[in-house]
């Protein structure tokens, strides 16, 4: 098996770890349609996750469990990133484009008043949301946003380009392992890193950071929880800029989590952090 049919395959297997009950449904929207993974309580109250550029819904795997408990959890996979959303409507032209994605996602699902929540480029596309949509909104995760409140490291940039730009699986989990600096626990999630060499993604959409003004008259309740040991940005600086324009959030650095280990390895303390902000 080779190819989209091994990512598939590797993507079914992390799907099948998930230790709640799972519906799956596929989302119209006007780029194609939104696969979305549902999970919890039909009474609970709603939160959608959006995943980091490159990991799908189903890196989740590690925070389900707890957050289906008491919350209605929507798990899409990104319109034009890898996964089985299908992008085969109108153009990702940027931003705005991503937005009236989440509009009619949320249209579709009657999710006004949902908490949101997203990990890198996910919390990015969440912050952005927040500024563009407030009043559909309860409040906001951010897990090591990413271009949100400082620039990328040029060093992170560098590592990543041979990936880039001829990917294999042996370069994906090269990085990865850069990063963390070790290989995932969970064996199955360390053989679907490697099978996203072989995925098809239409359009990541360039991330332009919030201006600040914009930042600071954010009205959404938000939880920005950083990795101490992320090799994407300066944790401290970006620490320091969210404090700044966005004096209301609360600001908290997990010491021994790393950008791409979060949120699958060790998600004690990540999930319990998350249940009591959205409780």
């Amino acid at each position: 098996m080779g190819g989209e049919a091994a990512f598939f395959s590797a993507y079914d297997t992390v799907l099948r770890q998930w230790p709640v009950e799972v519906d799956t449904v596929d989302v119209p929207s006007p780029y194609g349609s939104t696969r979305v993974h549902i999970s919890g309580p039909k009474d609970g109250a709603p939160l959608v996750l959006l995943p980091g550029g490159g990991t799908t819904s189903v890196g989740w795997f590690a925070n389900i469990g707890s957050l289906a408990t008491t919350h209605r959890v929507y798990a899409p996979d990104l319109m034009g990133d890898i996964g089985r959303s299908v992008h085969d409507g109108a153009p990702l032209r940027g931003a705005d484009d991503l937005m009236t994605w989440l509009d009619t996602f949320f249209d579709e699902l009657r999710l006004d008043g949902a908490h949101l929540g997203g990990h890198s480029y996910g919390a990015w596309i969440a912050l952005n949301y927040a500024l563009h949509a407030p009043h559909r909104l309860r409040r906001l995760a951010l897990l090591d946003p990413t271009n949100c409140f400082a620039g990328m490291s040029p060093v992170y940039l560098l590592r990543a380009l041979p990936m880039l730009i001829a990917p294999s699986a042996e370069r994906v989990e090269a990085f990865h392992r850069w990063e963390t600096g070790r290989t995932p626990e969970n064996p199955a999630w360390q053989a679907f890193l490697g099978s996203t060499a072989t995925a098809r993604r239409s359009k990541v959409v360039a991330m332009r950071r919030p201006r600040p003004e914009d930042l600071k008259a954010c009205a959404v309740p938000a939880l920005v929880l950083l990795a101490g040991r992320s090799r994407v940005h300066n944790v401290r600086r970006v620490a320091a800029q969210a404090r700044r324009l966005m004096p209301e959030a609360s600001v908290v650095l997990l010491p021994n989590a790393s950008h791409h280990s979060l949120p699958t390895e060790q998600p004690d303390e990540l999930n319990g952090l998350l249940t009591q902000f959205l409780a």
